[in-house]
């Protein structure tokens, strides 16, 4: 017997008893929807922290207080830490700048305080201000959208200039922001940029930030440590020289701290690569975990496709004999029910696949960017089928044994 005409067998089986076929789906449709939902989730946080890495400079790297991937693994890591880091300072910084020979350019930043602006009578509360000299904007790569970034004179004499996320220009100006004024924790401050809008990440914006010259932010702030603490970002000569423009940083940052050979690093350097060496160990085993538990899902779903598949050998024994009579082989009755298994449980694949993909349209446009890649529809099709098949097996076998003078005689 051809493949299409056992497809179409099996089609017509699946359409004679629509509800009891839809209801034998629910479990492989559960099944393939969370499956194809966790993998474009985590592809899709994948996709966003890689370009989050190139937007801020793929050969970039940091240097703060702490190293999170190794003083934060648990809390007597984190109290060590706490004893032996000491804050960075601008002396650091300077003593980088001036000693360092493979870094191209080396910036100073200070972590953000939430702060009151207001305009007028709008008002914003917990808005996030840090400082930052003037050539963070080409170490990490922002994106101006109107006017333009800190100068250094302007940090220099600590001038009152504030360069704005966009949801702030937005909420504050009906117009174009630049020359106007804005209060920051009670000081008026002249707006000079505008940034690039980035939306919002896991429902949290990404645009209700202003950045000040890092000294003004020292001098209006506070000294520039604990929540205000400083830190380094940096960017080497060329991408060769990325590696070794790390080291230089470290053997410089232990010469200044006078480390001895023994002494562990009492400061921490951050690199793309270690964050996403971090992702990957954090996400790989949220992976395995995440697929489990669908895989529970098509493991029912099977059975339940095994089950039905059963009670069709049972319900058409009369049919098979008929067929066996007229000259069908054993082959053509495997055939016949491990195409109608399979395709059973690929249409709940199918299914399965759609909504998923109506699922992650939603999560996109109101939580968090997903990303449906073709191999894991392959896949989720591919598992659902091979489901299909091995639940079939069985139920097929008994069918194609079937005595053809017995099941002749069954009502």
């Amino acid at each position: 017997m051809k493949f299409i005409e056992t497809l179409k067998l099996a089609i017509a089986a699946i359409w004679a008893h629509k509800l009891r076929s839809a209801l034998t789906l629910l479990g492989m449709i559960v099944g393939v929807t969370a499956f194809v939902v966790v993998v474009s989730l985590i592809a899709g946080f994948n996709r966003y922290v890689d370009e989050k890495i190139a937007g801020i400079g793929a050969k970039s790297f940091t240097v703060q207080r702490f190293n999170p991937l190794e003083d934060f693994k648990d809390t007597d890591t984190i109290a060590a830490a706490q004893r032996r880091n000491k804050e960075l300072t601008l002396d650091d910084y300077d003593y980088l700048r001036e000693r360092a020979t493979l870094v191209d350019k080396i910036g100073a930043r200070a972590r953000v305080t939430p702060s009151e602006v207001k305009r007028g009578d709008n008002v914003l509360e917990d808005v996030f201000v840090s400082g930052a000299t003037a050539n963070c904007v080409d170490i990490e790569n922002r994106d101006v959208a109107e006017g333009r970034f800190i100068a250094e004179p302007e940090n220099d004499n600590g001038a009152r200039v504030a360069y704005l996320g966009a949801d702030i220009a937005d909420k504050l100006f009906s117009g174009s922001p630049i020359g106007q004024e804005i209060t920051i924790r009670g000081l008026p401050y002249r707006v000079i940029g505008v940034e690039v809008a980035k939306g919002t990440v896991f429902g949290i914006p990404q645009d209700n930030f202003i950045i000040i010259p890092l000294k003004t932010y020292s001098i209006n702030y506070g000294g520039l440590i604990r929540q205000r603490s400083l830190y380094f970002v940096a960017t080497a000569r060329n991408d060769d020289l990325f590696n070794d423009a790390v080291e230089e940083s470290r053997f410089l940052m232990r010469a200044r701290r006078k480390l001895g050979p023994s002494e562990k690093d009492n400061f921490g350097i951050v690199t793309p690569d270690a964050i996403t060496g971090l992702r990957d160990r954090l996400f790989g085993t949220i992976f395995i975990v995440a697929i489990a538990v669908p895989g529970i899902a098509l493991v029912v779903g099977a059975i339940v496709i095994m089950n039905i598949m059963l009670v069709a050998v049972t319900e058409r024994t009369k049919e098979i004999g008929i067929r066996k009579s007229l000259g069908a082989r054993q082959m053509d009755i495997l055939k016949q029910f491990l195409v109608e298994a399979a395709t059973l449980a690929l249409l709940g694949g199918a299914v399965g696949v759609l909504l998923a993909w109506i699922i992650g349209f939603v999560v996109s446009a109101w939580i968090f960017p997903t990303y449906l890649s073709i191999l894991a529809v392959a896949a989720a099709l591919g598992v659902s089928g091979g489901a299909g098949v091995a639940s079939g097996i069985f139920p097929a076998w008994k069918a194609a044994r079937l005595d053809p003078i017995e099941a002749l005689r069954a009502d």
